[in-house]
Order: structure tokens, then C-alpha cells, then sequence
């Protein structure tokens, strides 16, 4: 299987680089043909990573946590957009959840519920009753970039694969 080509990246198959993922990613990936690659930690956030190993934005998605609330009730989700999208989440997301209030989780509650690291949080291996809502935009992009659970490297996967993990649903998330 030859490794896929994106930015000035060294792609490996991410099942036999297990240091480079968190634990629930690596539990999580059963299914997933993903490629993962080291990084420099300070350079995870989007922009920079993007800038530093020359990765189109485009091809880049992001996970946010959101915290719905209704009736005394809380529950999380993952959205995933492309990085050059914003998530409607106070229309589409707050909608198709069934909750009155939505927020982004606090970064404390984000890290602690997912048992990733901030700013590598993915879709791959969080809680499994978590509804993971995908951007169509992610599924037809081709491959993307996200991220692995840790600051220290990226995840790449053929954004159609995600709309297969078990809680995903795919819809037009992105405001327009």
C-alpha cells in the first residue's frame, strides 16, 4: 500500500504507528483506512499547521465539542467542518440535536470527556453515544487532514469514511 501524498508530510499507515494516536483514537479506527503523521505540538492549530507543512485549508476539517441542553438534560456531539467553513451551530446543529441551548464545550470538559488532547480532538473513537454530525463538504472533499487525539500529529483520511463511523450523520452544516 503506497502512503498517500499531502503537504510535506510523512503519511504512515496509523495502525503501525500507535505512539502517534491517543488511546481512544487507536481503539476507535477499526474500519478506518487512515494515514497519521508526526508534527511539531505548537503547530496543531489549524492555521499554522497549515502554513508550516503546506496543507491546502481546504483539505484540512476540524472537530468542535458542543454542549446541548434541554429540559435539565446535557448531552455532547463532535460537528466536523472544513477548515475554511464555520459550523452553523446555533441553526442547523442545535436543530437536528433536539436541544434548546447550544454552546461549544468548555476546553476542560472537551479534554476530559474525549480523553484527547485540546486541539487534536477527533471524530474517531469519541464516546460512543455521541452523535457525530459531518459536513457534506468533509465527505466530498476527498482526503482531509484531522486531527488524532494528541498535539503531536495528524490523522489523514478520505473524508467519505467518515460519514461510516457508527454515530455519524451526514448533513449541510456549514453557514452559508
Amino acid at each position: 500500500m503506497t502512503a498517500p501524498v499531502m503537504g510535506k508530510l510523512d503519511w504512515q499507515p496509523a495502525a503501525e504507528v500507535p505512539e502517534l494516536l491517543a488511546a481512544p483514537v487507536r481503539a476507535g479506527l477499526e474500519g478506518v483506512t487512515a494515514y497519521a503523521a508526526a508534527i511539531d505540538a505548537d503547530l496543531a492549530d489549524t492555521a499554522a499547521f497549515c502554513a508550516e507543512y503546506d496543507v491546502p485549508m481546504a483539505a484540512s476539517a476540524n472537530c468542535v465539542i458542543v454542549l446541548g441542553k434541554r429540559g435539565g438534560e446535557e448531552s455532547y456531539a463532535a460537528v466536523l467542518v472544513l477548515a475554511t467553513d464555520r459550523a452553523d451551530v446555533n441553526g442547523v446543529i442545535r436543530k437536528h440535536l433536539g436541544v434548546r441551548k447550544i454552546s461549544f464545550a468548555a476546553q476542560h470538559d472537551a479534554v476530559s470527556t474525549t480523553s484527547m488532547e485540546y486541539g487534536g480532538i477527533t471524530p474517531i473513537g469519541l464516546p460512543a453515544d455521541w452523535p457525530v454530525l459531518v459536513d457534506e463538504a468533509v465527505v466530498n472533499a476527498g482526503q482531509v487532514v484531522i486531527g488524532s487525539g494528541i498535539r503531536g500529529s495528524k490523522l489523514l483520511v478520505d473524508g467519505a469514511e467518515l460519514a461510516k463511523l457508527p454515530t455519524a450523520t451526514v448533513l449541510d452544516l456549514a453557514q452559508h
